[in-house]
């Protein structure tokens, strides 16, 4: 035999070489593998009135980064209201800049201020001359870039916490950069700017017309920008309201500008912004950091200062992006198409921007109502779009981040403190009264049922009594009155029927929280009023009709009337149709009325076979989900759900069914695709259907839950219907899981056909 003549030696040195490639090898492998955040694509919904956008937010951020192009001779913003939700549409293709203050998921228009415009050649000031189209768009969770035509510069977004990250890549020549503070999606007027040197200024920008409130409703957004190189020339830009005796038209488009150059200067007005010009010999690239707040000038500086100060926009972005992947993969999905995984990553990164934080980072937020700055150790949250939010994204936060919908809950008791009332459809310590009903009683109850109990109980429930009993100066119950001695709100009453639906679904939570404090008296009233919605229910349609003050039933009765958004009289943003099941407490008692299983589903079937069901629509978000109270019919609702799915979400820009409302159609398809979903408002129930992923696993907050996650299985022989629910290997004997059950379940197997 040929002996080696390597020593040991060597041969110990090879064998560490080799392993060391392998490990090497995969590790590399590991990194190219895509994580949950890398299927995020934050295009979905930016077409078909979905009004999310595409630039980068940090999770639950103030700040966030949007390409705005809704302000253009093609689009201009007070004709289409699709253009005025959002401050960005995926048809439009005329870009003015770029606003660091931005809404997600709404129907109506706020925010969208701020706006950095990089330009080259000849100082421009008005938005009209200086905007550009635009190729080459990428965006992914915590980064957006694209080119501009006009300018031959490459535009790179990113965002922390409290600060808007831009790297504009300027050729050579002459280079601008704009801030223009008299855009916006809303026309609120007042701003001030003041340079503080070549490489800084500070100022505000007022907003707040959200829903087309009261201009005694605006409060002004404070920012400090800084730039990564000093300016050559820099000055302000004023377009007065009146000049010459010319009255200008809003946002001073057609004023006269009178600019200002190299001074250190502070200008006030409604159609203000600054410019920083700089001459390249070569291509240079500069980085523009914004912080904001809504407490002040020095806050914003503060948060700027400890976010991003020393940090490169690749560090900015890298952290970001850590922190969307960390809360992203709470939720690991296996098995399914690219496609899948990427409207299932989007929606949950969707329902991880709203709420958002308001407190700096010192703390500090502005009160609700009182003026006054308050301090918090947690995270204060803002915009809470509760008439949509109370039905399903709370219930996936109390399920996945606990610990986040915790803060919300106290957010909450804290507007009470301070504002008397709780929550509505509060935006930034402002109370909208949007939309109907009642809805931050239910998503207290449904936190406090599912142990997440770290909040003042007791005043929280005081402050859910208050709205539901005191009759006189009521915002949050109007026409209370009413409703306590008739049951119902009658037609003098705005949407009488839809708004009492509200009240019963609200009352039903207080009573489930009256019974697990102990109130039984409390639990038996708001029980019995939460069923007054049988007063509206007319045989002779087997749905809800509206009634007149003297009890009579309001003529002509027109079911469809109200749909797409259409008046009527008995409804809000919606018909008898969409309403018609929305009494998801009582749907035994609804099924009698109409006459038992069979009538209760050749109506709910009709709904669907007759198009009346609107996907997009809060109301009957959850009728798909109804058959399940039948049995034998279950089948239904598997079918429709998939079918659902199938047909309103995809991975393009028109992927949603229309407007994202801050998260809720998101958390729908969230809960759908993973086989479950949170049946009844403030009860921690769920009710089954087929999951869209082979295999689910939820890690689970061990502060709140014993066990470190859940894991749901589908056992697929073939794609038919569920033939059998496992819960530990145990036979489920229905379609129902208490949340209990499920968060203490070591598997949950779905066994199918």
């Amino acid at each position: 035999m040929r002996k080696s003549n390597m020593t040991h030696s060597a041969i110990n040195q090879l064998k560490k070489a080799f392993v060391f490639g392998l490990c090497g090898i995969v590790f590399q492998s590991l990194q190219a593998q895509e994580q949950p955040a890398d299927y995020v694509n934050p295009f979905i919904g930016t077409s078909n009135y979905g009004a999310t956008y595409p630039g980068p937010i940090a999770p639950r951020g103030m700040a966030s980064v949007s390409p705005f192009n809704v302000a253009g001779p093609q689009n201009p913003l007070e004709k289409d209201s699709q253009w005025l939700s959002n401050p960005y549409v995926n048809e439009n293709t005329f870009l003015t800049g770029f606003s660091h203050v931005n809404l997600s998921g709404v129907g109506c228009p706020d925010l969208g201020v701020l706006l950095l415009m990089p330009t080259t050649g000849d100082l421009k000031t008005n938005h009209l001359e200086y905007g550009t189209s635009y190729k080459n768009e990428v965006a992914k969770a915590g980064y957006y870039s694209v080119d501009l035509d006009q300018y031959n510069t490459k535009v790179e977004l990113t965002a922390s916490e409290h600060v808007g990250v831009s790297r504009i890549s300027f050729p050579e020549g002459k280079s601008n950069l704009l801030l223009n503070l008299g855009l916006g999606l809303t026309n609120e007027q007042g701003a001030m700017v003041k340079i503080i040197s070549p490489t800084e200024i500070e100022g505000m920008r007022t907003v707040g017309s959200f829903c087309y409130n009261s201009p005694e409703d605006a409060y002004p957004v404070y920012f400090v920008a800084q730039f990564s190189k000093p300016a050559e020339t820099f000055g302000v830009w004023n377009t007065p309201a009146k000049y010459d005796g010319v009255e200008a038209q809003w946002m001073g488009y057609n004023g006269k500008t009178r600019i200002m150059e190299n001074a250190t200067k502070t200008v006030a007005g409604d159609s203000i912004g600054t410019y920083f010009s700089y001459q390249f010999e070569k291509p240079e690239t500069i980085e523009v950091k914004i912080g904001v707040s809504y407490v002040s000038i020095e806050n914003a500086r503060e948060n700027l200062e400890k976010e991003t100060q020393a940090k490169s926009f690749e560090d900015i972005y890298q952290e970001t992006y850590t922190k969307w992947n960390t809360l992203l993969s709470r939720i690991q999905v296996e098995s399914g198409s690219k496609d899948d995984k990427t409207i299932f990553y989007t929606a949950l990164y969707h329902t991880l921007i709203h709420p958002n934080m308001l407190n700096d980072v010192n703390g500090e937020y502005p009160e609700i109502k009182t003026g006054k700055i308050g301090k918090t150790i947690g995270t204060r949250y803002t915009v809470f779009s509760l008439w949509d939010t109370y039905r399903n994204l709370h219930q996936l936060m109390s399920l996945v981040y606990p610990e986040q919908q915790v803060d919300m809950v106290n957010s909450m008791i804290d507007m009470y403190d301070e504002n008397g009332w709780l929550p509505k459809w509060e935006l930034n310590s402002t109370e909208t009264f949007t939309m109907v009903g009642d809805p931050a009683s239910i998503v207290i109850t449904d936190t406090y049922l599912k142990g997440i109990k770290d909040f003042n109980v007791e005043k929280a429930y005081e402050a859910m009594l208050k709205s539901a009993d005191q009759i006189e100066n009521n915002p949050l119950r109007p026409a209370l009155k009413d409703y306590i001695e008739k049951g119902y709100l009658t037609t003098d009453s705005k949407g009488p029927v839809s708004t009492t639906q509200e009240y019963n679904i609200a009352d039903y939570a207080i009573a489930l929280m009256a019974k697990a404090l102990g109130k039984n008296d409390d639990y038996k009233r708001f029980y019995n009023r939460s069923l007054s919605y049988r007063t509206l229910f007319d045989k002779d349609w087997d749905l809800l009709r509206p009634r007149n003050a003297d009890g009579s039933w309001y003529e002509p009765f027109d079911p469809d009337a109200g749909a797409n958004f259409t008046e009527n009289v008995g409804f809000i943003e919606g018909n008898a149709w969409q309403y018609a099941f929305m009494e998801p407490h009582d749907i035994k008692g609804l099924k009698k009325l109409m006459g038992g299983d069979k009538p209760f589903t050749a109506q709910l079937q009709k709904i669907f076979d007759a198009d009346k069901f609107d996907m997009a629509n809060e109301p009957d978000i959850a009728y798909p989900y109804l058959f399940n109270y039948v049995k034998g019919e279950e089948y239904r609702t598997q079918k429709l759900v998939k079918a659902l799915v199938r047909k309103h979400f995809k991975n393009t820009p028109a992927g949603l069914p229309g407007n994202d409302d801050t998260g809720t159609m998101s958390a729908w398809l969230v809960y759908s695709m993973m086989g479950f979903y949170p049946i009844i408002p403030g009860e921690p129930l769920y009710t089954i259907t087929t999951p869209m992923f082979d295999k689910v696993t939820i890690q689970l907050n061990s502060k709140y839950y014993n066990k470190k996650e859940l894991v749901i299985e589908r056992v697929k022989n073939n794609d038919g219907n569920v033939k059998e629910i496992l819960t530990n290997n145990k036979k489920n004997n229905s379609y129902f899981i208490s949340h209990d059950d499920l968060i203490h379940s070591e598997i949950i197997k779905i066994i199918q056909e």
